[in-house]
């Protein structure tokens, strides 16, 4: 019997199976130790109808198109042929397989890494279902392992068999192995950080007994059990950190307390020179009402595309120099900053007002001059880039931070540019603006410990977009349209995925730029920009497509936020497919921005099923709130906000929106959790996982 005293810790390299390429493929999973393999969660699992010959797969399938059942088939690699996609066929790796009873063809779509893998005389086993192509029997995307031991032993109650996510270097297989070897030995060493009481309170089981149902259930319910205290912890843990922030801005720190009466309110709007939304004015009034506490404000401003939140966070910013302090406003590109600042300068012309602009491309003596100016308090407003975030940007009053598209920025740069002052205690009012709205599921989530205002509406003045979804063999059609309203002197941009051309048949910048022009703008202005680009050089072109001397602007999507030219009204998206849907939204957006009407051609054939259901989203509304939910349910948490952007590692169990109310359990209880014990002294081990889980991400260190 193996030693399980460090059973958890054990290295997976220790196991007499582990070669350093399987190594690589656990590493690339997330797994180093046994405690990470256990972690690791089955997707499904698979009824084997045990190995069948290739003339027995054939008579399975009969007259059929494709059978019910999943076959294992075992043979030799007779051909390998990587074939490229073309226009609307898909790229393919195709491969004979060859028993002693005949041969089989197989296909893996959008895997290229097959073909490097796989070679003739090569013995696989191959596990799928089997279906009938213009009279031969064939696999698609069949899972497939090398033959150089057993098949998976790690079967369950009814001769099922775990399939796990895996990866070119080691097979589910080998996975499920590792597992079943290992986990009856471990799952006594797993600690529970409910108590029993607790967990008869919420009808779950213990914590090991969950890993044991998930990965070795007796039946099906028992799976489903498991995986439901499972996801229940993701959402709890993450739960509890966001309301031990929000207890410990709420109970510990400050914030300066500024005006807002009718004076104020008078003054500012004077500054304004337009008329404001009914929706505009209210999301002021819950901001300025924040602004007069002395708790700290934290709240998220979400509105569609070009809905006006600048102009909102213009009014939270005046509010801290009419309080004699400063504001600082944070967005994610130098595009961006400089166009708020623009913004702001026209519309503060004439008034006492300062402010500066501080990008990462300022000379030295120049940012020198503003750092000193900021510092003591000659710049009321600052409109930067991340190198606001630099520890020489020091304030001598701020009151007021805002940051921009904030789910680009990590959260420590969030609550980096908050605490400029020397009282650690003394913060600034946060403002976060996106957008990218999020959907409700998520503001419960990742975002739970801000209030949300929603700006709903467009600004009067605003033209609708007309979306429309168009086959790649009728650009020329859409570009002859472009060009007519080019003519009529209107402005477009065209969006291509790539910067510079490759093999895969994609469209690049510079050399779509040419076509173009040489095509269908010839005489006319055309442009690139794209993120290579020197930030000089960027700002350049876009100022002169904002004066109106560029014509056409070909770009990728480094034009996706903050750019506002009320004369473009068409854009066309190369290769639509290829982006996500919130980006297309985006994009989307840089049109109708004036009152002329506006078009956006997605130029796509797509082929996946999540291609088909986002194009169809972005061509069916406008309307980003149900972009959002929409984008929530095709790709999940976990891809919208990753854990890049959000520093949240994405859920292996939980799954939104369909665990909403696991979500709102697990909201309820962290909370009253947290009112009784802020600091979770009396619960010491879900103190120690939270921090090991969320301390770095959510910035626990100073609060726990």
């Amino acid at each position: 019997m193996q030693d399980t005293t460090n059973q958890l810790g054990r290295s997976v390299e220790t196991f007499s199976s582990m070669t350093p390429e399987r190594v690589e493929g656990l590493q690339k999973l997330g797994i180093q130790t046994v405690a990470d393999l256990i972690k690791h969660l089955p997707l499904r699992f698979e009824e084997h109808h045990g190995g069948v010959t290739i003339e027995e797969a054939t008579a399975i399938l009969g007259e059929n198109d494709r059978s019910q059942d999943l076959v294992t088939i075992e043979g030799e690699v007779a051909q390998v042929r990587p074939i490229r996609g073309w226009k609307r066929s898909k790229a393919r790796v195709e491969v004979l397989l060859e028993d002693d009873s005949g041969s089989l063809k197989i296909n893996w779509f959008n895997q290229p890494w097959i073909a490097k893998k796989l070679h003739p005389d090569m013995h696989i086993r191959v596990h799928g279902s089997l279906s009938n192509y213009k009279g031969s029997v064939q696999m698609t995307n069949p899972r497939w392992e090398k033959v150089d031991g057993e098949a998976c032993t790690a079967t369950v109650e009814g001769g099922l068999c775990p399939v796990y996510p895996a990866n070119e270097f080691i097979s589910s297989t080998v996975i499920a192995d590792m597992i079943s070897e290992v986990l009856e030995g471990a799952l006594p060493h797993i600690e529970d950080h409910f108590t029993e009481k607790e967990r008869k309170n919420l009808d779950m089981p213990e914590l090991r007994e969950a890993y044991r149902m998930v990965h070795k259930p007796q039946e099906e319910s028992e799976s489903k059990e498991g995986r439901r205290r499972i996801a229940y912890d993701e959402l709890y843990f993450l739960q509890l950190g966001v309301m031990m922030k929000r207890h410990h801005r709420q109970s510990m720190l400050r914030a300066p307390e500024l005006r807002w009466d009718e004076k104020v309110r008078t003054r500012i709007e004077a500054r304004i020179p337009f008329t404001l939304t009914n929706s505009q004015q209210k999301v002021i009034e819950e901001i300025g009402n924040d602004l007069t506490k002395t708790i700290p404000m934290n709240r998220l401003l979400q509105g569609d595309v070009g809905s006006g939140k600048t102009v909102v966070a213009l009014h939270a910013m005046l509010m801290a120099v009419v309080g004699d302090a400063q504001a600082a406003l944070m967005a994610p590109t130098e595009l961006l900053a400089e166009q708020h600042y623009t913004t702001m300068v026209e519309m503060l012309e004439g008034s006492s007002v300062s402010v500066g602009l501080l990008t990462s491309s300022l000379g030295t003596k120049d940012r020198a001059s503003l750092i000193d100016k900021v510092s003591n308090g000659e710049i009321d407003i600052v409109v930067g880039t991340h190198a606001l975030l630099t520890s020489d940007v020091v304030f001598s009053n701020i009151a007021v931070s805002i940051v921009d598209e904030q789910h680009r920025f990590g959260v420590h740069q969030r609550a980096t540019l908050r605490n400029k002052r020397d009282d650690d205690l003394t913060v600034p009012h946060t403002l976060v603006m996106t957008a990218t709205p999020i959907p409700r599921t998520l503001s419960l989530t990742i975002f739970g410990d801000l209030d949300v205002s929603t700006i709903t509406g467009l600004p009067p003045g605003r033209s609708p977009i007309t979306t429309r979804l168009v086959q790649p063999e009728d650009t020329s059609k859409v570009y002859s349209y472009f060009s007519e309203l080019v003519e009529k002197g209107q402005q477009g941009y065209v969006v291509v995925p790539l910067v510079e051309d490759t093999d895969s048949g994609m469209k690049a910048v510079l050399s779509h730029a040419e076509s173009l022009e040489r095509e269908y703008f010839q005489g006319k202005r055309v442009a690139f920009v794209h993120g290579r680009m020197k930030s000089e050089e960027r700002e350049k072109t876009m100022a002169a497509f904002r004066e109106g001397t560029i014509d056409v602007l070909v770009a990728t999507t480094v034009i996706e936020v903050g750019v506002d030219v009320a004369n473009a009204t068409i854009m066309v998206i190369e290769h639509a497919d290829r982006f996500g849907l919130a980006q297309l939204h985006q994009l989307r957006g840089r049109v109708g921005r004036g009152e002329l009407p506006s078009v956006c051609a997605l130029i796509a054939s797509p082929t996946t099923n999540d291609a088909i259901e986002r194009l169809n989203a972005i061509v069916e509304t406008t309307d980003g709130f149900r972009i959002a939910e929409r984008d929530l349910e095709i790709r999940g948490p976990g891809e919208l906000f990753g854990s890049k952007q959000s520093g949240i590692a994405p859920f292996k169990s939980a799954r939104l929106p369909r665990d909403l109310e696991l979500l709102r359990l697990a909201r309820r209880n962290a909370v009253t959790c947290i009112q009784n014990d802020p600091l979770l002294k009396h619960a010491e081990l879900l103190r120690k996982r939270l921090l090991k889980k969320y301390g770095e991400s959510l910035g626990l260190g100073d609060v726990a």
